[in-house]
């Protein structure tokens, strides 16, 4: 069975830059490019139109930053995946691109073969963050008060499966299929797991299931 079609908007203020991930989604047979933007303020629009299913952003544009372009996008409630794609590798640009609601963060300088595939990961409902870049975001967040063990957190049992599907890389959909309930009810439960880990992103809830759930008894 064919994959399904990816509809995908670029926006980045580097032509440069914008011409070569064009061509690299070009080889991606599922992706098509139906959109480029030079700046945030028309990204924003061409988002809003065309309701892309994949959108790539630059995180520092001269008119209008990637952050509120993926804010405008979230606040439209478009079912539409953002992974900001950025040369930015400090870890508060990543922690703010992923508690405004992205759903990936790649850096510019990833080998092609790296970028394509996390990419494919993105648009199969995968959170995807460069590899170089967990560590930093595992440093940006100690030293916020959180719960320190399941225990204390007081997680279900199944919160506790959930977290495990959201330290997968998991979107709600996914994790509704695997469980077999509704997204709703995986939207409902998740908004309890950030609760209780004292979390405001579900990257931040995967960065700590991973400090703790896999830590030897």
């Amino acid at each position: 069975m064919s994959e399904e079609i990816q509809r995908v908007v670029l926006v980045d203020d580097h032509p440069l830059f914008r011409k070569g991930l064009a061509q690299l989604l070009a080889t991606i047979p599922s992706f098509r490019l139906v959109g480029e933007a030079a700046g945030g303020v028309e990204g924003l629009a061409l988002a809003l139109r065309l309701a892309p299913d994949l959108l790539l952003l630059d995180l520092n544009m001269k008119d209008m930053s990637g952050l509120d372009v993926l804010r405008g996008v979230r606040a439209a409630q478009l079912d539409t995946r953002v992974v900001m794609v950025t040369v930015s590798d400090h870890g508060e640009d990543l922690v703010a691109a992923l508690r405004a609601g992205a759903d990936g963060y790649l850096l510019k300088d990833m080998e092609p073969e790296a970028m394509v595939a996390a990419l494919r990961e993105a648009a199969a409902g995968r959170i995807v963050i460069s590899e170089q870049l967990t560590h930093l975001m595992a440093v940006a967040l100690r030293g916020e008060s959180r719960p320190r063990s399941v225990e204390a957190a007081g997680l279900t049992e199944q919160e506790l499966r959930i977290l495990e599907h959201i330290a997968g890389g998991l979107s709600n959909k996914l994790i509704g299929r695997e469980l077999d309930i509704a997204e709703g009810t995986v939207k409902v439960h998740v908004k309890h797991i950030l609760r209780k880990l004292a979390v405001r992103s579900r990257v931040e809830a995967a960065v700590w299931a991973v400090e703790h759930l896999r830590a030897p008894a």
